[in-house]
């Protein structure tokens, strides 16, 4: 367990800048990079799995987020379409480490949203989206919970 805590505290889950260097589909805007990190920051932000750090310097873009102010583009970018360890607590992060860094997510993400559009680039960010997608993450941690308290 230690030699996983030791990843874990390195981890980078996910960064936009590797999305716009990949297969990025130049008639997209940049910002569609942004939407499938949002939706789980925003996920996070729901089940309260974050760093104090987290918090500490998006505070008010996460009650923003809770109020339906910004949409999960907007927290994404707020922190450059970054997905790093610092931003969650311990159960955030081994669950992230688990379920993100596993690509279970990305499995989900691909048969609740992207379906039979084009790239996963091409999914709306929209409350609707966001919620569908929600609801697979919450079985997932549910799931992985019962795992771990074995």
């Amino acid at each position: 367990m230690s030699e996983q805590k030791t990843d874990i505290q390195k981890t980078i889950y996910d960064s936009a800048k590797t999305h716009f260097l990949g297969n990025f589909p130049d008639k997209l805007p940049i910002e569609q990079a942004y939407v499938h990190i949002g939706m789980y920051l925003g996920w996070i932000i729901e089940k309260e799995l974050f760093s104090e750090y987290f918090e500490d310097e998006a505070e008010v873009q996460m009650l923003r987020f809770r109020r339906k102010e910004i949409s999960c583009t907007i927290l994404s970018e707020i922190w450059d379409g970054y997905l790093g360890y610092e931003l969650f607590n311990k159960d955030g992060n081994m669950f992230t480490y688990y379920y993100y860094g596993g690509g279970l997510y990305h499995r989900d993400y691909d048969e609740v949203l992207v379906k039979k559009l084009p790239s996963i680039y091409h999914v709306v960010d929209s409350w609707e989206n966001y919620n569908d997608m929600k609801q697979r993450i919450d079985v997932r941690y549910s799931d992985w919970k019962k795992i771990i308290s074995r």
